[in-house]
């Protein structure tokens, strides 16, 4: 697995402590490994996340940077995904599909959602001009 030297640490975090009480994100965190567009390399990404039903909503917000995060291009390239997410004593993967949410409302919505779990969403937005995605992780079983 490939992550920056920041993520491994809060993976090494999240592994520690199975998901819960994650850094400043507390139990809002997912591990997502994605395959890299050009490398094709398994790249794990730490992710502050909300529920929608059976689904994981992520943000693509790169803390208000003008350009998306990596991970995004990566997904959209290759939308099968692996999460890994606190369940119960321990922690469970399953795989997913990555869909960007195309419609403005149904975007602003899960925005307004995640910004309530992660207040610094609202800030990110105002810094750059890009419309920060908002990502559904859907379940493939």
């Amino acid at each position: 697995m490939k992550a920056t030297p920041y993520n491994q640490k809060t993976i090494a975090e999240f592994e520690a402590k199975k998901g819960r009480g994650v850094g400043m994100w507390g139990d809002h965190v997912l591990l997502m490994t994605a395959k890299g567009a050009r490398s094709g390399e398994a790249i794990t990404t730490p992710l502050v996340y909300g529920r929608e039903g059976d689904d994981y909503v992520i943000v693509a917000s790169k803390g208000g940077s003008p350009k998306h995060p990596i991970w995004f291009g990566n997904i959209k390239t290759n939308p099968e995904v692996e999460v890994e997410v606190a369940d119960g004593d321990g922690t469970e993967r399953f795989p997913a599909r990555a869909h960007v949410v195309d419609s403005r409302e149904e975007r602003d919505r899960l925005y307004e959602d995640m910004s309530k779990i992660w207040p610094s969403f609202k800030v990110y937005q105002t810094r750059t001009e890009r419309l920060i995605p908002v990502v559904v992780l859907k379940r493939l079983r």
